[in-house]
């Protein structure tokens, strides 16, 4: 569907959808289709439209001198981007994910000077992404951000897991249990307390 067609349809709904609604673009990763989501976008702020990208930050590219021009001209017509961080630890992340962390960071960095209204996602895996010390260190990352306005405290369940069965594909987290809904709110304060340190430190 081109960018043209998804705003007609956008417009077609617009009356169910409460105060206006908005687009959000997910994946995937969006920013592999800057170009899209730049022609998308524009014709969403012609019809003042709220944008929001979902993203886990990973096509971020500070060394790619087109891609940062791309980039900068998407951020313009962007209203909010949802931030998944994964792992705030280098090691660990690329363990659970094979990725490195650093330009995931760097671009949370990137939408704070760019005064793009961010959005922080984290997914808590018993036993890979519950220990408190990496969870107080993701809080107190974030919590120089100046245009985070959400943290998203996630709990990891196993509904994935019978699709990759059913795709014959190994289900790496195969085992690990659902997070317990009491022990997430635990962990969700960990977070907040690093928050507010790095918060306290800045006044």
């Amino acid at each position: 569907m081109e960018p043209a067609e998804i705003i007609e349809q956008y417009e077609k709904n617009r009356p169910f959808y409460a105060n206006g609604g908005g687009l959000t673009v997910t994946g995937g990763e969006p920013l592999m289709q800057p170009d899209f989501l730049i022609e998308l976008f524009t014709l969403a702020k012609e019809k003042n439209i709220h944008t929001c990208i979902d993203s886990s930050g990973i096509a971020f590219n500070p060394r790619s001198e087109a891609f940062m021009t791309k980039l900068d001209r998407l951020m313009s017509l962007t209203d909010l981007v949802m931030l998944d961080i994964k792992h705030i630890d280098p090691e660990k992340h690329k363990e659970l994910t094979l990725q490195p962390n650093e330009n995931i960071l760097k671009f949370a960095a990137y939408l704070n000077e760019k005064h793009v209204d961010m959005w922080i996602r984290h997914v808590v895996v018993p036993g890979i992404t519950d220990d408190d010390k990496y969870l107080f260190d993701l809080g107190y990352f974030i919590g120089q951000f100046g245009n985070l306005k959400a943290l998203d405290v996630l709990p990891y369940h196993t509904m994935g897991e019978k699709k990759y069965e059913s795709l014959g594909m190994e289900y790496k987290l195969k085992g690990v249990p659902p997070m317990n809904q009491d022990k997430l709110l635990e962990k969700k304060k960990v977070i907040l307390e690093g928050l507010k340190k790095r918060r306290a430190e800045a006044v």
